[in-house]
């Protein structure tokens, strides 16, 4: 299983990463819009470059297109809804929703003003991105290698 141990890799250990999960879970072939592709691509380069937040968000916009793509039948869905319905594994159905969940931490601040936690331990939440950031890594590419043809 790729692993990323420690904080403040550099970006060859990264990218390391994110073929050690390519090689992990992708037994076949997948495809892809290329909507999706360009969007993953971003998330991968949002994460080798150390951008914690815009990777879990980015991710989960790569993800959101996916499914769209591939379950959605061109109706306008949430995604929450959309996750539901996928036809997807159960285990990767939860990890989708806490990523999303922890997304919407981020993008739905409820009380922005209050940045008391944030100006106190500014390291504490630079981790806990990281460590989601990694997640969200993994779940990405188990969403997009969900339906491969071996």
């Amino acid at each position: 299983m790729a692993s990323l141990e420690g904080t403040n890799l550099n970006k060859e250990a990264k990218w390391a990463f994110i073929t050690a999960l390519d090689d992990e879970l992708l037994k076949g072939g997948a495809t892809m819009t290329e909507w999706c592709a360009f969007i993953v691509r971003d998330c991968d380069y949002a994460f080798v470059g150390g951008a914690n937040l815009a990777t879990v968000i980015t991710a989960t916009a790569a993800i959101e297109t996916y499914l769209r793509a591939e379950y959605a039948g061109g109706k306008r869905i949430r995604l929450v809804d959309l996750v539901d319905s996928a036809p997807i594994e159960r285990g990767l159905r939860d990890d989708i929703h806490k990523l999303r969940k922890y997304r919407n931490t981020w993008v739905h601040v409820a009380m922005p003003e209050d940045d008391e936690e944030i100006l106190q331990n500014p390291e504490a939440n630079e981790e806990q991105l990281e460590e989601w950031a990694k997640l969200a890594q993994r779940i990405l590419r188990r969403t997009i290698y969900e339906n491969q043809s071996l």
